[in-house]
């Protein structure tokens, strides 16, 4: 089956990078108290992404293309791929998965669903961090337990996300499934350390275009 990710690599990292940098420097919380009258300067303090380790998990097309976009805030960017071995570049170093939670102090989301990946960021792995961190999944939401990280961002294991997918949306991407969201998504619209978007990191203008290019590259390759 042919596949068109790369036409969208640039968009989701980028998107991702925009959370990023709102979690970090609580732009969305800022915005929304300064459109209600409240002038709050050090309860928003951020924090520069300058010398933080920022851990990305799964390193194919949306992964390697964060972490170029990273080099420029002079940042340390480690990885982890259980699908790769020896895939280190100029961006980012190969590292365990034991090594990852022991370092990072940002964790990128980048890993397909698949069966295996069900709940593969669940209430274990979260806790294997050495220290808090922030969380940004722009990959599928049900790679990512959502009750395991209402729990984390309630103890502060997890200082905040940012999260473009949801676990309870419907298979079309198109809206939330509406019937009765459980409490941890709840939670989640209630907590003023979390940003989220309604699946559109990989959904630019440019990449529509970006998805048929490349899929039209790939079809006239199979020719003979």
């Amino acid at each position: 089956m042919l596949t068109s990710a790369e036409g969208s690599r640039d968009t989701v990292a980028e998107h991702t990078m925009g959370l990023l940098l709102m979690l970090l420097n609580n732009l969305a919380r800022a915005d929304r108290q300064v459109r209600q009258g409240e002038w709050i300067r050090a309860g928003n303090r951020g924090y520069e992404l300058k010398g933080k380790t920022v851990g990305i998990l799964g390193y194919g097309n949306m992964g390697s293309a964060l972490a170029r976009r990273l080099a420029s805030f002079e940042c340390r960017v480690i990885a982890y791929d259980r699908y790769k071995t020896a895939f280190g570049d100029a961006f980012a170093q190969e590292v365990s998965l034991a090594q990852l939670q022991a370092e990072a102090e940002i964790l990128s989301i980048h890993i397909p669903y698949t069966p295996d990946n069900h709940y593969f960021i669940n209430g274990s792995f979260l806790d294997a961090f050495r220290q808090p961190v922030w969380l940004i999944n722009t990959a599928r939401g049900l790679v990512l337990e959502t009750a395991a990280l209402a729990e984390r961002l309630a103890r502060g294991q997890v200082k905040g996300a940012a999260l473009d997918v949801i676990e309870y949306e419907d298979q079309s991407f198109v809206h939330l499934n509406p019937t009765s969201l459980p409490a941890p998504f709840q939670y989640l619209l209630s907590c003023p350390q979390v940003v989220l978007t309604p699946h559109i990191a990989g959904w630019s203008y440019e990449a529509e275009a970006g998805h048929a290019r490349v899929l039209a590259a790939k079809i006239a390759a199979l020719r003979p």
